[in-house]
């Protein structure tokens, strides 16, 4: 394995066994420079005994540092494990917290939620007791008006029997026809008042009876619109916890 050219230089390059290399330049000594003189050195031939020797030991170095180079290995792998062991670790720690801090969270809004509904159900009922008292009212109150209208209008035609009776006996002695025309009158006149008070009597119980409705459907029209309300806000309750369902699973996930 020898180059030779025109030049004045030779290179030859070898390879042991072992993995080293060592180079040779062969070159004509340049003009008016000293040959340094070769040094004696004793035991010029080498034998095939150390050669082995050597390339044993050349063989144990390599070996040596091919070992050493797995232990850095192993030592910067065992580092990486450690360091990703440790990142496992907190990031599995970080998404605990977060989910017991999202399930605090869910469980203080779902108890929030269930006390609003709660409070609107207390309202609606106590509201419905109330109208519910108010209409037994109104009637109690239409009852006892009717019976004293009842009772005027007996007053009323007592009151008139015993004016005609006084006025048949003051009139006694009158001839009949008179006394049969008066009556008439008496009859006619008192007809038409008693006709008016009851004519009046019935406005009032009309309008007090439409009063009492348009109270009445006022106070259903508010338990309507409230428990409208307490079904939007047991629907946005179904919708939220449906929604943090779905981001639990995303997360376990």
């Amino acid at each position: 394995m020898v180059a030779i050219n025109n030049s004045t230089e030779i290179r030859c390059q070898e390879k042991s066994r072992g993995g080293l290399s060592y180079e040779v330049i062969l070159a004509e000594p340049a003009p008016n420079v000293a040959v340094p003189k070769k040094p004696v050195t004793p035991g010029k031939n080498v034998s095939a005994e150390e050669i082995e020797n050597k390339l044993k030991a050349a063989e144990e170095r390599r070996i040596s540092l091919e070992q050493k180079k797995m232990a850095d290995l192993s030592y910067k792998l065992a580092k990486i494990e450690e360091a990703t062991r440790k990142k496992d670790e907190i990031t599995n720690e970080f998404i605990n917290q977060t989910k017991e801090n999202l399930e605090t969270k869910m469980e203080q809004h779902v108890e929030k939620r269930e006390a609003i509904i709660s409070d609107l159900k207390e309202k609606l009922k106590i509201h419905s007791q109330e109208i519910e008292k108010t209409r037994e009212q109104l009637e109690h109150q239409k009852y006892v008006e009717k019976i004293a209208i009842e009772e005027k209008l007996k007053s009323a035609q007592t009151l008139r029997d015993e004016n005609i009776k006084k006025m048949l006996e003051r009139l006694k002695e009158h001839n009949t026809i008179k006394i049969a025309e008066i009556k008439n009158q008496i009859d006619q006149l008192e007809s038409q008042k008693i006709e008016e008070k009851a004519r009046i009597i019935e406005n009032k119980l009309y309008t007090a009876e439409q009063n009492r409705e348009k109270e009445i459907q006022k106070k259903i029209e508010k338990v309507h619109k409230l428990e409208r309300r307490a079904e939007m806000v047991r629907q946005n309750k179904a919708a939220l916890c449906e929604e943090n369902k779905g981001t639990a699973i995303a997360s376990s996930g």
